[in-house]
């Protein structure tokens, strides 16, 4: 090396803000690899290049990992459906738009979708399935709630059970979710969804 020749960079060391972010998408990665199988978290710092003491340096537990995944479907799905009902006062249109997005949002985030079924979390603590429990009632509640809006708008006959209908389209809605991780992420989510939707909310 002349003096004049200028130093080799070095590698800079990511911020810890960011180590969390790269640990979460690499979980949310290995979860969509072929085979489905369990996630270690000695696999996981191998896949980083880094120690599993460094893992435990930006998460208590493997559970805390699953829950910043969660915590980002939370804060996707419902910041995605309060958009919805901003941009159209339609129920009808909202609980399209819904359902497409749910679908869409599983074809794009194929590991997601794992922990959506709860299939990433069989093994994992108890306290993660129930959340994800959790995040279905919220959705299904949404769809309730589109239902209602659209027997206020006339769109559907006054005796319309909401609560029965909202459960038939989040049924829809997950088995499209499972057939997709079961398929080895094949069966896309959404194929023929849009020529499906008519048939559920009528």
């Amino acid at each position: 090396m002349t003096p004049d020749s200028p130093a080799p960079a070095r590698r800079s060391r990511p911020k810890p803000g960011e180590r969390r972010l790269q640990i979460l998408q690499t979980l949310a990665g290995m979860l969509q690899e072929p085979g489905g199988e369990r996630v270690t978290t000695a696999a996981l710092a191998a896949r980083i290049q880094v120690s599993e003491a460094a893992l435990y340096r930006h998460f208590a537990s493997k559970a805390q990992m699953f829950e910043g995944l969660i915590e980002f479907i939370e804060a996707t799905v419902f910041g995605l459906i309060n958009q919805i009902g901003t941009q159209d006062g339609d129920g009808l249109r909202q609980l399209r738009a819904i359902v497409l997005m749910l679908t869409g949002f599983a074809e794009k985030n194929p590991g997601m979708t794992r922990v959506l079924i709860g299939d990433a979390l069989v093994t994992e603590h108890d306290r993660l399935q129930q959340r994800i429990n959790q995040l279905h009632d919220r959705i299904e509640t949404s769809m309730r709630q589109c239902f209602r809006l659209a027997v206020a708008q006339q769109r559907l006959p006054p005796d319309t059970d909401a609560a029965a209908r909202a459960g038939i389209v989040m049924a829809f809605v997950q088995g499209r979710w499972l057939s997709y991780a079961k398929s080895g992420f094949r069966r896309r989510p959404t194929d023929l969804v849009e020529q499906q939707i008519p048939l559920l909310i009528g």
